[in-house]
């Protein structure tokens, strides 16, 4: 059985618990202090037996880089994620281009991932995003432009998008 290697980093938004294959690449990602819980998250063809690592290299430094302000940082880290429909994995992969400090609704959203109609398939996308930070979920807001909904609760998402903001902003 495959060896994902686990570790949760502290971060001013809470806990942030990550799970990295073989390959160096993120299976999951989110702000808790269990990373078990995560792994209901990954696609069964992506699990694996957890170990815990104290650092995780270039995947610890990029959160490191982007909480000292250095918002790209995460945007290099390789993330795979599987889905059983191809919509929700290109659409995870439109997820990546979205430039911190400028969140675009769940509409625009939908647009970009070329189903312009679908603005409830591209909420379900966010909605069953494994791997959040490094798929920006967070950056995607409703028609309003208010907050909706996020896994890990709407103070994470409102400190990560304060964070991004504060540091395009200057």
């Amino acid at each position: 059985m495959t060896t994902i290697d686990t570790t949760t980093l502290d971060t001013p938004a809470g806990p942030l618990s990550v799970l990295v294959g073989p390959d160096g690449a993120i299976r999951a990602a989110g702000f808790t202090a269990a990373p078990e819980s995560l792994l209901p998250l990954v696609h069964p063809s992506l699990r694996g037996t957890l170990r815990p690592y104290a650092g995780l290299g270039p995947v610890t430094a990029a959160v490191n880089a982007y909480l000292d302000g250095e918002l790209t940082a995460i945007d290099e880290v390789p993330v795979t994620q599987h889905s059983d429909g191809v919509f929700l994995t290109h659409a995870w992969t439109v997820l990546r281009d979205v430039k911190p400090g400028d969140p675009i609704t769940y509409t625009r959203y939908a647009a970009l991932a070329g189903r312009p109609a679908a603005v409830r398939a591209a909420a379900a996308a966010c909605a069953r995003n494994a791997a959040a930070l490094f798929v920006p979920c967070h950056r995607v807001l409703r028609t309003d432009g208010t907050l909706g909904g996020y896994r890990y609760g709407l103070e994470v998402k409102r400190w990560l998008l304060g964070h991004e903001r504060r540091l395009t902003a200057s």
